[in-house]
């Protein structure tokens, strides 16, 4: 640039850092326009085998826009047979039409030009479903129903137990893999867990089995000393959880003739101490019902402080569970009548229900916006999210009302069981507590305020 250049310059443009430069048309007529250029500039490939002879297909994405007059094919077969399939699910989950037209729109958009047969990988979803803004659960679902669609999806739990194993020596971790998928999925003998159960236990082993790696090669080289050395060095529920994920994990490569001898056999976890139970404050209580503010909160706190139910069981707690004409409740295998307060609240929230989502096909009592068109509860989060960081939570709220029933009618172990569908062990635990409250003197006792 020279001098007469620079003359010429009567203003500067200020840019700061970190600022996207915006330039150019940026209106979504234009944008569409840019994109369908580049679509007729880059046609796509042609489809190429992959392993197992089956076509890769390549879909609409950031560089192939999806022009709804040149692309789409109502008349095509797989399109056809998916839409009968869609109208059928929307008409069983009472999908209401935005819903219904959004997968409509990702049907149209996958299977145009896509014969009767054709697969689809779940990772293809993705990268051209989010382009478009369109929900990929229920299209997946319908391509599952047609089987067109390859989940090629890794499970959260096997990525996160290959970090867990890549800190073990090689060894050791293929057996700590054997023992996580047979406690996951269950063996000739034994019956499959839940993941998170799963994941307590090697969680638990996992800083023992660390330590291990750094002087041992494979589990058959751990004695019984260093087992016992663990157990020393460990007191309480942490104690109990390592030692009995240790003796699981032992147990499972004695039976499978991995080791010799169970090191961990002869180590005793020692006893739990079982929690001591003691009724509520009636702040506590105050704070739990003002946390209540919504008509699924409430029904909530009404079953699990009136009717002592757990959180899943309110969680899964069906339309059927439910006879208000005959003012009758069952949770579990247990049927009881219903208080008026509880009836209540109950009509509140099935009118709130029935306006709220008036086509929903989900049988569950309890169901929000994000299963109201499935046939799924809600989540455990979802329930509890309401009294979590309370002074009392709703499984709290459930224990202070098994007790104060022992407390009222008498520390029975077998009025409990009949009432709340107790086993014997849980009952009589409840009837030692309320015995012990009931023989404490006055002056001793600080009732709850």
């Amino acid at each position: 640039m020279t001098e007469a250049d620079l003359a010429r310059v009567t203003c500067h443009q200020l840019w700061f850092a970190g600022m996207t430069k915006m330039r150019g048309p940026r209106s979504g007529v234009r944008l569409r326009a840019r994109l369908r250029a580049t679509a007729v500039a880059v046609p796509p490939p042609e489809p190429r085998p992959v392993e197992g002879g089956q076509l890769q297909l390549h879909l609409p994405g950031a560089g192939r826009a999806f022009d709804w007059a040149e692309h789409a094919e109502p008349t095509s077969p797989a399109l056809v047979r998916a839409r009968r399939i869609a109208h059928s699910l929307g008409e069983g989950r009472g999908w209401n039409t935005t819903l219904a037209a959004e997968l409509d729109r990702a049907l149209v958009i996958l299977l145009s030009g896509h014969g009767d047969g054709d697969q689809f990988r779940y990772a293809e979803l993705i990268g051209v479903l989010h382009h478009y803004g369109i929900s990929i659960s229920r299209a997946a679902e319908v391509l599952a129903e047609m089987d067109l669609l390859v989940d090629d999806r890794v499970p959260a739990f096997d990525t996160w137990l290959e970090d867990k194993l890549a800190d073990l020596a090689p060894g050791i971790a293929v057996d700590v893999r054997n023992w996580a998928l047979v406690l996951q999925h269950g063996g000739p003998r034994s019956q499959p867990r839940s993941i998170n159960t799963v994941r307590k236990y090697v969680r638990a082993a996992h800083p023992v089995l660390v330590e291990w790696s750094t002087r041992y090669d494979h589990l058959r080289e751990v004695t019984t000393s260093d087992v016992t050395a663990v157990a020393g060095a460990l007191r309480g529920h942490l104690r109990r959880r390592t030692l009995g994920a240790l003796r699981s994990l032992m147990r499972h490569c004695k039976k499978n003739a991995i080791i010799f001898a169970d090191p961990a056999a002869r180590v005793r976890i020692g006893n739990r101490d079982e929690p001591i139970i003691i009724p509520l404050r009636g702040n506590q209580i105050n704070d739990a019902t003002q946390a209540a503010t919504t008509p699924p909160a409430r029904i909530a706190l009404a079953l699990a402080a009136v009717h002592a139910a757990r959180p899943e069981a309110i969680r899964t707690l069906r339309l059927d569970d439910i006879d208000l004409g005959n003012r009758r409740l069952t949770i579990g295998s247990v049927t009881r009548p219903l208080d008026e307060l509880t009836h209540r609240l109950l009509i509140d929230w099935l009118d709130y229900r029935r306006k709220r989502w008036p086509n929903t096909a989900n049988p569950h009592l309890i169901i929000n916006k994000q299963t109201a068109s499935t046939t799924r509860a809600i989540s455990d989060n979802a329930l509890t999210a309401p009294f979590r960081r309370r002074a009392a939570t709703l499984e709290a709220l459930r224990i202070d009302r098994q007790l104060d029933e022992a407390l009222t009618h008498s520390p029975d172990p077998l009025h409990l069981a009949v009432v709340f569908g107790l086993d014997e062990t849980t009952a009589i635990r409840y009837c030692a507590a309320a015995r012990q409250i009931l023989q404490t003197p006055a002056e001793e006792y600080d009732p709850p305020s």
